[in-house]
């Protein structure tokens, strides 16, 4: 007589979700590595060739005399100054394209059925938001890291040797150069979650998804100034500043001219507060997406 051993079946785990999860979103996901690869490979030859022939070019520039005989390669300037401009917005993208997909991501679950499925079959609604976080998160954060620090080698490359590179305070190369972006992205990541929570449909949770990240880049460019104390400088010392100064404010006061400004060295600083807000920014978001979702299934178990 034949015995057959009989085992419990396996409770469904956090592995099981995350290969579900990757499997649903493939898509998303081979664009989201497709778009990296490509601006990845744009940033380094904006800071390899295209940078060495548009610096090569204002080296000639510069050394005319004769400006009847000058002749220098001003495709090459042009060319890495549109390049760099198409790459820079590219990376900039990435917190408005994170909140779109999680908006529309998360709002089609609900809209659909899908979720409650979930719910009921598979996994408590906490783990289910949970691994729907993190796992982009990871993929977010891993693959904006990457494109943030190739941008800020093109952007050396091109500093103090192009005429026309960007300062480090230009508003899009100022993000884009550091880990503001990925901060950023994090906060585009759990706005459009939350959007998704609490519209459940996908085209008004994309929408407001993006909205909510507009608004929250927008502060944070208003208050990163504020956020690390400037310099003053005032009278005949003011107008010697250095071109690499960002100026902040400036006035008049009793005559005398006088200006708050941040200096390149404040670059790090205002990089890490700015971050460090963007961050509790992303926390706040995510410990919204548990209240909403608490409050649309009133379950707090995992």
């Amino acid at each position: 007589m034949t015995t057959i051993a009989l085992t419990a079946p396996t409770a469904p785990g956090r592995p099981r979700l995350t290969r579900w999860l990757l499997r649903l979103h493939r898509p998303a996901l081979s664009v989201w590595a497709a778009l990296v690869l490509v601006t990845a490979a744009l940033l380094l030859l904006l800071h390899g060739p295209l940078a060495d022939a548009a610096a090569d070019a204002w080296h000639q520039y510069d050394s005319c005399t004769d400006w009847r005989n000058c002749s220098y390669d001003q495709n090459a300037i042009l060319r890495y100054k549109d390049w760099y401009t198409y790459a820079t917005l590219a990376v900039a993208a990435v917190p408005l394209l994170a909140a779109g997909w999680a908006g529309g991501a998360f709002g089609k679950e609900l809209e659909s059925g899908t979720a409650r499925l979930a719910w009921t079959q598979s996994s408590t609604p906490v783990r289910w938001l949970a691994v729907r976080l993190a796992v982009p998160a990871a993929a977010v954060a891993a693959g904006t890291a990457l494109l943030v620090w190739l941008h800020h080698l093109a952007w050396a490359a091109g500093n103090g040797r192009i005429d026309t590179a960007k300062q480090w305070y230009d508003v899009w190369t100022f993000h884009t150069n550091g880990p503001t972006l990925v901060a950023l992205a994090l906060c585009g990541l759990a706005a459009g979650a939350l959007a998704g929570l609490l519209s459940r449909r996908t085209l008004p949770a994309l929408g407001l998804g993006l909205l909510v990240t507009g608004v929250v880049w927008v502060a944070a460019q208003l208050l990163m100034p504020l956020l690390w104390p400037t310099r003053t400088s005032t009278g005949k010392a003011f107008f010697a500043l250095p071109n690499s100064s960002w100026t902040v404010r400036t006035g008049k006061h009793a005559d005398v001219p006088y200006g708050d400004y941040h200096p390149a060295s404040h670059y790090w600083p205002l990089q890490l507060t700015t971050t460090a807000l963007l961050l509790a920014v992303a926390a706040l978001l995510t410990l919204g997406c548990f209240l909403a979702l608490r409050r649309l299934t009133g379950k707090t178990t995992a």
